[in-house]
């Protein structure tokens, strides 16, 4: 059925009401709203992040790269809700985007900021020759799957993702156009986890930290409950990847950081020290008083 009910007008003009559930903080202009500094903790890389697909691939690879005995790679990572906090002067200075991930790089003379998910796991990778191959076909791959899930995972979080579970009414045709693509993509990624344990071919890299937060997520149908409409179920390959980096210890760590929602003792809202892990979870920590 096609709804004719809508007809664009000759000049589009902001409806605060009509942009489901996250109308109340999206607008169409950039620049901070309010000024808010940002604190600075005591180790070389300052994260400010929110547990997001797009946050979980720069705290798995922190932790992947503490696990690998980079000890240079100790980071503080602080909590940036997005309810207008992603809008502070502070935060909109290292991404002027006001997008989480960000990073401050402390660990020269100068502080470097760097903003894009897929920018900061190259920026981290080149920094400590881990995760990204240096030269020839595994450097071209690998490089190839991370701009692959750049380019991609905005058809599944704003595009399928925001006309199947938030938008104030379904409307069949963007459904159906966005579940197509998204479907598209699983069949990419079966067909080439089909013949290499991994994206880049047979080592882990940045490209499946990437790719993993947004895809696999979605293979275990923990993103917009939309598992058996898309019969996940059926890329086997992507299955077995998933549940694959799924087991690594650091990308259970990675996935406990700034998430504020889930199972308590899953949730580290901060991360300054990596016995947090132990004693800070939120099902640790005291209730308020």
């Amino acid at each position: 059925m096609t709804d004719t009910s809508y007809v664009p007008p000759k000049v589009w003009t902001w409806d605060k009401e009509s942009g489901g559930q996250f109308a109340s903080i999206n607008r169409p202009i950039a620049g901070p709203t309010h000024d808010k500094e940002l604190p600075v903790g005591k180790h070389p890389f300052q994260l400010y992040s929110l547990a997001t697909p797009n946050g979980v691939k720069v705290t798995v690879m922190f932790e992947e790269l503490l696990a690998a005995g980079h000890g240079g790679a100790e980071y503080d990572a602080w909590l940036i809700k997005i309810d207008g906090n992603q809008f502070g002067s502070g935060f909109v200075g290292v991404n002027p985007n006001s997008k989480i991930p960000a990073l401050v790089d402390r660990s020269g003379p100068t502080p470097v900021r760097v903003f894009e998910s897929g920018a900061i796991l190259v920026h981290l990778a080149e920094k400590f020759g881990a995760f990204l191959p240096t030269s020839g076909q595994a450097r071209a791959e690998c490089l190839s799957w991370l701009f692959w899930q750049m380019g991609s995972a905005p058809f599944l979080g704003g595009g399928f993702g925001h006309f199947y579970a938030y938008a104030p009414t379904k409307i069949e045709y963007a459904i159906n156009r966005y579940a197509m693509e998204v479907k598209r993509q699983l069949d990419v990624l079966d067909r080439r986890l089909a013949d290499n344990e991994y994206l880049g071919g047979a080592e882990y890299t940045i490209a499946d930290m990437a790719t993993w937060p947004w895809y696999g997520a979605l293979a275990k149908g923990l993103v917009y409950g939309a598992g058996e409409f898309l019969s996940v179920q059926d890329y086997k390959n992507v299955q077995r990847w998933t549940d694959q980096i799924a087991k690594r210890p650091a990308v259970k760590r990675g996935r406990m950081v700034n998430r504020i929602s889930g199972d308590p003792a899953s949730q580290l809202h901060e991360r300054h020290d990596a016995s947090d892990f132990e004693t800070k979870t939120q099902d640790k920590v005291a209730p308020a008083t």
